[in-house]
C-alpha cells in the first residue's frame, strides 16, 4: 500500500504557485487559505502545509490562472484604512479611488456635522472611508442593486460605523428631497463595447458598474444634471472618471451651473476626479 505523499513545504508550494500566477497574487491567496497574514508566510516558510489546505490553495491558483480576480477569490479587498468584503455583485475597490476620498475630506472639516452622499456605493468603499474619517457627518450610501447594497450594509455593520445610512435607487433619485453638503460618486464610465471590458479582472466585474452608454458618460451626465437640486448652496459634487474624460466632465459640470470646476490627477498624472461647487 502506497504511503501518503509528504505535506509540501510552504515555500515550495508558494514557488509552484508563483510560476503560474506571480507572487503578488499567490501570497494573498495562500495567506487567505491558511488564515494568516503575509508576514506569517515569511516567518514560517519551511513549515509543512496540510494536504487539505494545499489542495484548496492549488484550486484557487487554478481559478486565478483562469482569470478570476483575487478579491473575489478571497472575498476581501483593502481600501483606505478599511478591510472590506467584496463579492461578484460589487465593483472591486481600487487604490486610485482613494483620491476621491482625499478630495472629499479636504472639503468637509473633521468636526463638521455635514451630510454626505455616495452614489452607486458598491461595497461601500467611499461611503465607509468618509464615515470613518468624519464621525460627526451623516453619510447616505445608495445603490440600485439590492444584492450590492447588502454587501455595503454588511461592511458598515462589521466596521461598527453607525453614521452611514443606505438607500436603494438609481443615482440622485435615491436621495428623495434631501440636500447634502457633498455628493461623491465613482459611477460607471467605460464605453459599452470597449475592448478593455473583455480583459483582466473587468471580465468578472458587474457590467452595470463598469460601462454606461456609447461613450461611457451616461451615468455622469445624469448625476451632473440632477445633483444641483440635492446640494445645499456651496455644496460640492465630486466624480471619478476615465483618463480621457476630464474636459468633457468639466463641461458637464459647468453646464449644470457648478463653479470652481477642476480636474484632479492621480499618482500616475492621469485625469481622475472632476469636482465643482454649487454657487451660494
Amino acid at each position: 500500500m502506497d504511503s501518503p505523499a509528504p505535506a509540501p513545504r510552504l515555500d515550495a508550494l508558494l514557488r509552484e504557485a508563483c510560476a503560474r500566477i506571480g507572487r503578488t497574487d499567490a501570497e494573498p491567496l495562500l495567506a487567505h487559505v491558511l488564515g494568516r497574514d503575509r508576514a506569517w508566510l515569511f516567518a514560517h516558510a519551511t513549515d509543512p502545509v496540510p494536504a487539505d489546505a494545499a489542495a484548496a490553495f492549488r484550486a484557487l491558483v487554478g481559478r486565478r490562472a483562469a482569470g478570476e480576480p483575487v478579491a473575489y477569490l478571497t472575498g476581501r479587498r483593502g481600501f483606505w484604512t478599511l478591510d472590506l468584503e467584496v463579492t461578484a455583485d460589487t465593483l472591486i475597490p481600487r487604490p486610485e479611488t482613494e483620491l476621491l476620498v482625499e478630495l472629499a475630506l479636504a472639503r468637509i472639516g473633521p468636526d463638521r456635522p455635514a451630510r454626505i452622499a455616495d452614489l452607486g456605493t458598491g461595497s461601500g468603499a467611499i461611503a465607509l472611508a468618509l464615515a470613518s474619517e468624519r464621525p460627526a457627518a451623516v453619510v447616505v450610501a445608495t445603490d440600485v442593486a439590492k444584492a450590492t447594497l447588502a454587501v455595503a450594509v454588511g461592511n458598515a455593520r462589521t466596521l461598527g460605523l453607525g453614521n452611514v445610512w443606505f438607500r436603494r435607487g438609481d443615482w440622485c433619485e435615491a436621495l428623495g428631497h434631501d440636500r447634502f453638503d457633498l455628493i461623491a460618486s465613482n459611477p460607471p464610465y467605460i464605453a459599452e463595447g470597449d475592448r478593455h471590458l473583455d480583459e483582466g479582472d473587468l471580465r468578472h466585474e458587474p457590467p452595470r458598474a463598469l460601462s454606461s452608454g456609447s461613450d461611457g458618460l451616461d451615468a455622469i451626465r445624469a448625476i451632473a444634471a440632477t445633483a444641483p437640486r440635492h446640494l445645499v448652496p456651496g455644496g460640492w459634487l465630486l466624480l471619478e472618471h476615465g483618463l480621457e474624460q476630464g474636459a468633457t466632465v468639466r463641461g458637464l459640470l459647468e453646464q449644470a451651473g457648478f463653479v470652481e470646476v477642476e480636474t484632479a490627477r492621480d499618482l500616475e498624472d492621469r485625469d481622475r476626479v472632476t469636482l465643482g461647487r454649487l454657487p451660494g
